[in-house]
């Protein structure tokens, strides 16, 4: 069994599909492609949910298949007609690193990062709540996490909560944020949707391309 299949199955999760390790060409670097897009890769430093670097992430980049970061593009051009740019947290991700989520969910005693980034949700529940995922949808290529910025300032759009806040208040459509923070939010599905990219309901940074090229296949090759 293959190292992050074993993590999953030693946490008592559902085993994802064996993960291919090869990094296929239609897979491109994104900074090659938004170049003016901001990359702050969350996972590959300890500022993050687990509070360490994740298994699989070894360089502070982000991977989407060519379709995805296209479409990326299409939306970065049209957010800095607005004055805005893209800040982008995570990309593909590797099943390595799923399984390293799973170690961590599993640890109850660890419970470091709660007051930070699952305030309202007991670690137990992080799962069976959907927010952290068995299957990853980052490990097909197609969905990245990001926020949008003020390029005049560099400050981020207020959306209410930071990335990765694991609760209710980081639901797009929750109303325990503010009139002008629920639009931001709405300014963020809306370009992204124009551009073929599906929201997730719990996470207001989420979004997947709606014609994902690797819908079925999940992928375990290293950020590096």
């Amino acid at each position: 069994m293959k190292p992050a299949a074993l993590a999953l199955s030693i946490a008592g999760l559902p085993l994802a599909a064996e993960a291919r390790t090869d990094r296929p060409a239609l897979f491109v670097d994104v900074a090659t492609v938004v170049p003016d897009a901001v990359f702050d890769v969350r996972y590959f430093g300890s500022d993050n949910f687990v509070g360490m670097r994740v298994d699989g992430y070894t360089a502070a980049r982000c991977f989407l298949t060519r379709p995805a970061a296209d479409a990326l593009a299409a939306v970065a051009a049209e957010a800095k007609t607005g004055g805005l740019g893209l800040r982008i947290f995570d990309c593909y991700r590797p099943a390595r690193a799923v399984a390293h989520f799973a170690r961590w969910a599993a640890d109850l005693a660890d419970t470091r990062t709660k007051a930070t980034f699952y305030p309202d949700v007991e670690k137990k529940d992080l799962f069976a709540e959907g927010y952290i995922a068995a299957r990853s949808g980052h490990s097909r290529g197609s969905t990245l996490d990001l926020a949008l910025f003020d390029r005049a300032t560099g400050a981020d759009l207020d959306m209410g909560t930071p990335f990765d806040l694991f609760s209710p208040r980081s639901w797009p459509a929750s109303d325990a944020v503010t009139r002008a923070q629920k639009a931001n939010r709405e300014r963020l599905e809306g370009l992204m949707v124009r551009h073929g990219f599906v929201p997730f309901e719990k996470e207001w940074w989420h979004f997947t391309l709606k014609a994902e090229p690797f819908p079925d296949t999940y992928f375990d090759f290293p950020i590096e």
